[in-house]
């Protein structure tokens, strides 16, 4: 079936989130007295994914996803934090975050072809509604990419297949008429093809898998 919607991925594709993240650690954990060291971010970056992906389960909150970051980082490098003060201290770092976000140098140019090959554009993004939107809105793509759909309006999550069919009933489209672009082979390509829709796995770092043929290091060479 020809393809006549494109479904982004957010976090990683459009934007860039890691670099985002470490941009913020690195005004952020002076203000707590800690040196922002190649380590302590890897660190922060392993328990975030942990706590996100209970998150994305639907086994804690958003805001407790949080909270536990914090109580398993915080101790690690050695600053000391009472319960009531979890929600100040993330607050910083979160203002760090949201001053961090940038979209890819490529993101303009996909949309830019996209539109012009006459397909449709949404976003399928492991993120929550407000948030996601904040960010879209941030970087100049709010008004580019159609739908944004999120755990909060589904009700599940990458790499749940009921998230990329939840997108394509609300959008219209049969699954086969879809394809899915993102940088997770785990979460955005692999649950998309069991899905029904196509995949190509955006590949930046050339880290594979290697046997995976569709994927492009860059949105630029993505062709319609």
């Amino acid at each position: 079936m020809k393809i006549r919607g494109v479904l982004f991925d957010l976090d990683g594709t459009l934007l860039d989130q890691d670099g985002a993240v470490d941009d913020a650690l690195r005004r952020w954990l002076p203000t707590l007295g800690v040196a922002p060291e190649p380590h302590v971010l890897a660190r922060w970056h392993e328990i975030q994914e942990r706590h996100l992906g209970a998150w994305r389960e639907r086994r804690i909150t958003f805001a407790e996803q949080r909270r536990r970051r914090l109580r398993d980082f915080l101790p690690e490098v050695g600053v000391a934090a009472a319960a009531p003060d979890l929600d100040h201290i993330f607050a910083g770092y979160l203002r760090c975050y949201q001053a961090s976000w940038r979209a890819f140098d490529d993101a303009d140019d996909a949309l830019t072809a996209v539109a012009a090959a006459g397909l449709a554009v949404a976003v399928l993004t492991n993120g929550t509604t407000e948030q996601q939107n904040d960010k879209l809105a941030r970087v100049g793509l709010a008004g580019r990419v159609g739908p944004v759909w999120t755990v909060d309006n589904l009700g599940v999550a990458k790499p749940d297949t009921g998230a990329f069919l939840g997108a394509c009933a609300r959008w219209g489209l049969p699954p086969a008429a879809v394809l899915s672009v993102g940088d997770r082979h785990d979460l955005d390509v692999l649950p998309a093809r069991a899905a029904g829709l196509s995949a190509v796995l955006l590949d930046r770092h050339g880290t594979g898998p290697a046997d995976e043929p569709h994927r492009v290091g860059s949105l630029r060479e993505l062709t319609f």
